[in-house]
């Protein structure tokens, strides 16, 4: 018998009907992830990934957004949900709203502070303030030490009134393709790491 292929073996296009490892629902940020950036080469790359459309990627809604965050949660449940920038901020008040029944986890990288001046920053109003209350399932936050977006002291907290682990990546920028993260095969392991924890938190 051929053992099935393990999800963090090197990138390759998959098959959705791949079923070993659990849901996964990638969460961009504001205007989405473009096809160069590590979201969309994981989308590709890992079996059962899915990534959670929106409306309008431009003008984000809070209310818009979580009902379609609610809505891929409700079909992929136990997912992973794997979210940049304000994605996190987005999987922060579905689980306020929600309790985050049907989540399995959350991989939450370089979270924007939705509380910052500028254009980009009126447009995250709507979601302003960021819950800060512990998430109901096990997390993993992943920052960097120049991201225009948050300070790392901030991500920090975010990290620490959600109960997530916390990842310094140094001077990483915005873990973007700006910053140099393509494909982002160094982010795997951490996700791996993720996933291996909530299956140990589901045999206890």
């Amino acid at each position: 018998m051929t053992p099935a292929p393990h999800i963090f073996e090197t990138p390759r296009r998959r098959g959705r009907d791949d079923a070993d490892g659990p849901p996964i629902l990638i969460v961009p940020g504001l205007y989405n992830s473009g096809p160069d950036h590590w979201q969309t080469h994981w989308e590709r790359e890992l079996p059962n990934a899915e990534r959670v459309e929106q409306q309008d990627w431009e003008r984000p809604l809070l209310g818009d957004w979580t009902i379609s965050l609610a809505e891929a949660v409700r079909q992929r449940p136990g997912a992973i949900l794997v979210a940049h920038s304000l994605g996190c901020a987005l999987v922060a008040h579905f689980a306020q709203v929600t309790g985050g029944r049907g989540v399995g986890g959350a991989m939450l990288v370089a979270p924007a502070d939705v509380n910052r001046e500028g254009p980009a920053g009126r447009l995250l109003v709507g979601f302003s303030p960021i819950p800060r209350q512990r998430l109901p399932f096990p997390s993993l936050v992943v920052a960097s030490r120049n991201d225009p977006y948050v300070e790392i002291e901030r991500a920090e907290a975010f990290a620490r009134g959600w109960g997530s682990e916390f990842v310094d990546l140094g001077r990483a920028g915005h873990i973007n393709v700006d910053s140099g993260h393509g494909p982002w095969l160094k982010g795997r392991p951490l996700l791996k790491g993720l996933i291996d924890r909530v299956g140990a938190t589901r045999r206890l």
